[in-house]
């Protein structure tokens, strides 16, 4: 195909977001938004300039569209956008004229691209409307596969495949599901599938249950099966060989270190909890009875392409593809893909191609780009040419001659088209684009604009160099002196920037989604008032399983990102070493750096507590332990998997559980506070604002803003205040609207060294935050992403304000909604202000009753309290309409819809609860 090169421009510059309204209470000074350098006069500078500025996601600038997580996307060749979910794997029919590609989030689990007309053909799904319907919306990592002949499509799922028909115009019909049994708690969770060159026998990755087996092709019937290593996924058929990418490595041996992967015991490192090897097996299709070799390669290797007797194996977490001689079965060649001098990992080569012309293209999934390399034969070495902008995260590449077609998971991230009033995370979108190989001069012009995109300037990072140099709070080099000395990290629940702070007029917010304004979040909005508003920050995960991880690891590593579809293997992936960098995390980092770390819930996954620890009965505690100073009267206990992390938490603060009030983990966190003062960085999980626990969703909202202030009223009255930073930060803004993009998000920084009264606008996301935090404690980058990144330096001063911040009591009824009262009573709130909007008062209209009681019973069903519960479990488009009509009093349908409807026929209720765990 001869396709030309298409780029899009926006010709309208955005209105810069200054002289807004000033409040009536008290003044924010608006602050224009340089990015570079402070206020003047404050003598703190950073060298790298911001490419950002005031612009905002979701908008098209001369770099391309920007997205939240620190990139520009504007892809070489012609993009067509899939508006129907993120791409989980694809793969091209053997004719080249289409593409089928598992998808998730979106409503569908494949679509079929007809790449002749350019257009999608057909969404298949679970929904009585689909045709043909299938069992369930649940995708694999892997595949789909087509048949030889092109006759017949292979879909991975939990338990299996679903075998399609192929029809004549490439659409596919009479779907068939070949199951693969359990083996204990394991489902199959199958990956990539192989066929025969005579179409008869499917080879199936079993990834859940480390095994690839042989499956009749007609019956579906499993024949041989072999044992391989652990989380098998990617797979090629070279001759009478099987090469099997096994992302957990090898199997674990008497005296290894190990960390669980889905019942798995993965050999990993104690500290980081990342895995430590990689492998290929080699299945003898000739000697089936054999058993698999084993070839050592990096650290998670996921795809497997073979070509002109050479095996390419991309080590995702260790940024590099291992070449296998077919023929002895060896390595005889690493490429490294690292493009950028400055950081070595965080590129995540996700998949690999070989044109007939000799150019090997790596897609890097987390810089947005293809890096296109020479090659000639297995042993010699290749030349690197340059990089090719792609759109959000490739994960697939084909090629046929120069032609290439590459498929980007998040196409241009959350915006699809709706009937709602603002955008929302769950907007996804995936794409696909299509171009002629350029000539090497062109790919290395194009290779400038992937730095830009991605802001890879020299020394984004810098070291200390030993010299003395004076103390300021956000330091120009890492390991240089700070002011501060102690970081505290607050993170919570998933909101939006308009859901709580829409209704400040200083800042760029739409009233009308304001679901938890001042009447409900008195102290965030004092914060803001005090410490400044920040309007034009992001949340870069969809989702809770890729927020934390942006905020522990800054990333949300390939792994987690290619396993939305099908999240039964792990969601929180505290639990799984398949989730965890080689480089570390935020702790780990501090830890290196000498810095002490202490941790209150986040990353945690275990919890345990005795029966009558219920919201009554602690909320009762946290009253009686704020009163005497008392220990609790109750013994839970939180933890985590990961050995250095478990060494510095505190057991007894309560991991997510919506049954614990936010206000009863305040109170824990303050007795150790005051028995053992603060740490270095200082972590914490405060996560009632997620809502859907006993209290209704504006209850649970007043019960978090309290906490929050009660903990930042302690610290700013202690003598640890002067030399101290607090970052309030959402872990992503999934559950509501916002209308600028659904990324944006609320996040607070709070200190006498921070600025004080200014509404900054400057693009920020939590990496920016994250790279402050190591900027301050002289923590290294842990990759790419958080060494390009530009500390937020102009959100501090070198002149402190040592004023502290008194608490403000909740102006709404923290047990609002209980179905059983509290024996201390019922929670009476302060008075409202008449000058903000109203909160809500909790009560139900006669005539919305009913409809409130199937909301009820649904929301038993999600897994949002106890020991066992999950953040994010809950569908989210039901989830996101239970908190708006419970902070709307039921009176007011959700945005774009008519009337207030049952959980059953909520638009988008067939997102499936895979999608958000398992």
């Amino acid at each position: 195909m001869q396709v030309t090169r298409r780029r899009v421009r926006d010709e309208k510059e955005l209105v810069a977001l200054l002289g807004r309204r000033i409040g009536s209470r008290r003044t924010l000074i608006t602050a224009a938004a340089t990015a570079v350098v402070v206020a003047a006069g404050t003598g703190i500078g950073f060298a790298q300039s911001d490419p950002f500025g005031s612009n905002q996601v979701g908008q098209v600038y001369d770099k391309g569209e920007l997205v939240s997580s620190n990139q520009y996307i504007d892809p070489y060749g012609e993009r067509l956008v899939i508006n129907n979910g993120k791409i989980m794997s694809s793969t091209v029919s053997p004719d080249g004229t289409h593409i089928a590609a598992a998808v998730t989030d979106g409503g569908a689990a494949l679509a079929i691209v007809d790449v002749t007309n350019w257009k999608v053909q057909q969404l298949v799904s679970n929904a009585a409307s689909s045709t043909p319907r299938i069992s369930g919306n649940d995708v694999g990592q892997e595949g789909p596969v087509y048949s030889p002949d092109g006759k017949h499509l292979w879909l991975s799922r939990t338990d299996g495949y679903t075998r399609f028909d192929v029809n004549a115009d490439g659409s596919v019909a009479n779907p068939v599901d070949i199951k693969i049994p359990a083996d204990g708690a394991k489902h199959a969770l199958t990956a990539a599938a192989v066929f025969s060159a005579d179409g008869s026998t499917v080879y199936a990755a079993v990834n859940g249950q480390n095994r690839v087996v042989a499956l009749d092709a007609a019956t579906g019937a499993i024949g041989q099966s072999w044992t391989v290593g652990n989380a098998p996924r990617g797979m090629v058929q070279v001759g009478t060989k099987l090469y099997v990418s096994n992302e957990g490595g090898r199997p674990a041996t008497a005296g290894d270190t190990t960390i669980n992967s889905y019942g798995t015991n993965v050999v990993a490192n104690p500290k980081t909890g990342a895995a430590t090897t990689g492998t290929v097996s080699v299945i003898d299709l000739a000697n089936p009875t054999a058993a698999p070799r084993s070839i050592d390669v990096g650290l998670h290797p996921t795809a497997v392409y073979a070509k002109n007797g050479a095996v390419f194996v991309t080590n995702t977490a260790t940024n590099s593809v291992s070449v296998i001689d077919s023929k002895r079965d060896k390595v005889v060649q690493t490429i490294a893909t690292q493009p950028w001098p400055e950081a070595s990992i965080g590129y995540e080569p996700n998949a690999v191609t070989l044109t007939d012309d000799g150019h090997l293209l790596v897609t890097l999934g987390r810089a947005n780009a293809i890096a296109v390399y020479n090659y000639s034969r297995p042993q010699e070495p290749v030349s690197y040419v340059g990089l090719l902008p792609t759109d959000y995260f490739p994960a697939e590449i084909s090629s046929s001659g120069n032609d290439i077609l590459v498929s980007n998971t998040r196409g241009i991230d959350a915006r699809r088209p709706t009937t709602a009033a603002g955008h929302a995370t769950h907007d996804t979108t995936s794409s696909v684009v299509r171009f002629t190989l350029p000539s090497d001069k062109v790919i290395k012009d194009e290779t400038k604009k992937v730095f830009e995109q991605n802001n890879w300037t020299k020394h984004a990072a810098q070291l200390a160099t030993g010299k003395k140099a004076k103390a300021v709070p956000v330091p120009d080099k890492i390991g240089d002196p700070s002011t501060i000395k102690h970081v505290f990290l607050l993170v919570k629940e998933n909101r939006t920037y308009d859901q709580v702070f829409g209704d400040m007029p200083q800042g760029n917010g739409d009233p009308a989604l304001a679901q938890f304004g001042e009447n409900v979040t008195p102290n965030q909005h004092a914060l803001a008032e005090q410490f400044g508003l920040y309007d034009n920050t992001y949340d870069i995960g969809t989702n809770s399983a890729e927020g934390h991880n942006w905020l522990m690891q800054a990333d949300n590593p390939e792994y987690t990102e290619s396993s939305a579809g099908e999240y039964l293997r792990s969601y929180d992936t505290e639990d799984d070493s398949l989730g965890h960098q080689a480089s570390g995390t935020l702790w780990s980092g501090a830890q290196a750096a000498d810095n002490t770390v202490r941790d209150f819930g986040e990353f945690h996954q275990f919890l345990t507590k005795p029966a009558d620890a219920t919201w009554q009965n602690l909320y009762c505690d946290s009253k009686n332990m704020k009163a005497t100073g008392q220990a609790s009267a109750y013994k839970l206990a939180s933890s985590s998997p990961i050995p250095s992390l478990n060494s510095v938490s505190v057991p007894a603060f309560p991991k997510f559980d919506t049954s614990v009030p936010d206000v009863y983990r305040a109170q824990i966190w303050k007795q150790d506070f005051e028995q053992n003062g603060p740490a270095n960085l200082n972590m914490f999980w405060l996560s009632s604002d997620h809502t859907g626990g006993p209290a209704n969703s504006a209850a649970q909202v007043a019960d978090n803003d309290l906490a929050v202030g009660q903990i930042v009223d302690e610290i700013s009255h202690s003598k640890y205040w002067k030399d101290s930073a607090i970052f309030v930060v959402e872990d992503d803004s999934q559950a509501g609207l916002d209308h600028v993009d659904g990324h944006r998000a609320p996040i607070q920084i709070i200190s006498p060294w921070a600025q004080h009264g200014a509404v900054d606008s400057t693009y920020h996301s939590q990496i920016n935050m994250v790279r402050t935090i190591e900027q301050i404690l002289g923590i290294r980058p842990m990759n790419q992403k958080d060494t390009a990144a530009t500390p937020m330096a102009e959100a501090f001063t070198s002149k402190p304000d040592y004023t502290p911040f008194t608490a403000l009591p909740n102006r709404t009824s923290l047990t609002n909604g209980l179905a059983t009262a509290p024996s201390c009573g019922l929670d009476v709130p302060a008075p409202q202000d008449p000058a903000a909007a109203a909160a809500p008062t909790g009560v139900v209209p006669t005539d919305e009753k009913a409809v409130a009681q199937k909301w009820s019973d649904w929301k038993k069903q999600q897994r949002l309290t106890g020991p066992n519960a999950v953040a994010d479990y809950a569908n989210p488009a039901q989830m996101n309409h239970l908190t708006w009509y419970e902070s709307h009093d039921w009176k007011k349908a959700y945005p774009g819809e008519k009337d207030i409807v049952a959980p059953a026929d909520v638009p988008g209720a067939f997102i499936p609860s895979s999608e958000t765990d398992g």
